[in-house]
């Protein structure tokens, strides 16, 4: 089983242009990055299950629906009455997507330790808000440090939102030091100049992967994703092409299709050994490829099913 760590939310989705002078219409659509990843492996077949805090409000209801519904085990969600947090979507002219945060006071903020994870788990993921916010953040820190200590598979993706951290160059440090207990850092190439700060990019993934991760996974965009591994290989496989409607869980659509394409290849593991050789790396990318493209091809987070990508590729 892999489990996803952190939060869910709602994502208020402009639905088209504004007439002059008037604000868009928005739509509510399931979302987060964690939860976005933990839907996309239930899409693509992998055994999943989802580790976070949801309200006990219409939103928590919905999102625990979505979950349900993609068959990702939910017996490791909480629940309280704290209200589920929302993220206003920005649209740009490239699909790209911004997003304003309202976050105070929500479920996920007040996640708590769980007891130990179920035996079958061989991995965890691990990013975005919910490695931010407190007191939430710390109690996904322990699970982050705790797993990654008894040996499991730990993903990292730290998916910036700038505008909810107010000591950047503290956020940096603690980033650092996570990196030991992470096993695969899946980033965009924003994030890790983010990250980097005066600091050329190349070189400081450089650095974060002497600092403990096996693999340090690039998104490019449009141009593809870089590996770069501990064993000193560096691949790389261009996107595919697809008409944008927007991103919005592109790059969640990503970890999971690396998750699942890596346990495919039985390499979720923290045991040493040989790598991946170079080939097993570019299907490994060439599949998340694929599967990105297909959620940026439609909108929202719309995340593939294992049919769509064609068969021999599950």
């Amino acid at each position: 089983m892999i489990v996803v760590a952190g939060e869910a939310l709602i994502d208020l989705v402009p639905t088209g242009p504004a007439a002059d002078g008037e604000l868009p219409a928005l739509l509510p659509k399931r979302g987060g990055g964690p939860y976005n990843t933990a839907v996309a492996l239930g899409r693509l077949g992998s055994p999943v299950a989802f580790c976070s805090r949801l309200s006990t409000d219409h939103f928590g209801a919905a999102l625990l629906r979505g979950l349900t519904a993609d068959g990702v085990d939910t017996s490791l969600v909480q629940r309280c009455a704290r209200p589920t947090a929302l993220a206003v979507a920005h649209i740009g002219a490239d699909g790209s997507a911004a997003y304003g945060f309202h976050t105070e006071g929500t479920a996920d903020r007040f996640f708590r330790l769980p007891p130990a994870l179920p035996e079958t788990t061989r991995a965890v993921s691990f990013g975005t808000c919910s490695l931010v916010l407190e007191p939430g953040a710390g109690a996904y820190e322990q699970l982050l440090r705790r797993e990654a200590g008894r040996g499991v598979f730990t993903a990292l993706d730290p998916n910036i939102r700038a505008g909810l951290i107010p000591d950047a160059d503290a956020y940096r440090e603690r980033f650092r030091s996570w990196l030991p207990s992470v096993a695969l850092l899946k980033l965009s190439e924003e994030d890790a100049a983010w990250l980097a700060g005066p600091r050329d990019p190349a070189a400081a993934a450089a650095r974060w992967l002497a600092a403990g991760p096996r693999a340090v996974v690039l998104t490019r965009g449009g141009k593809g994703l870089t590996v770069l591994t501990r064993d000193g290989l560096e691949v790389s496989v261009p996107g595919e092409p697809v008409e944008v409607v927007d991103t919005i869980g592109a790059g969640d659509t990503v970890n999971a299709a690396l998750l699942h394409r890596l346990d495919s290849h039985g390499a979720l593991t923290t045991e040493p050994g040989p790598g991946l050789d170079a080939d097993r790396w570019r299907d490994i990318l060439g599949y998340a490829a694929r599967a990105a493209a297909i959620t940026c091809g439609r909108a929202g987070a719309q995340p593939p099913y294992a049919a769509e990508l064609g068969a021999g590729t599950g």
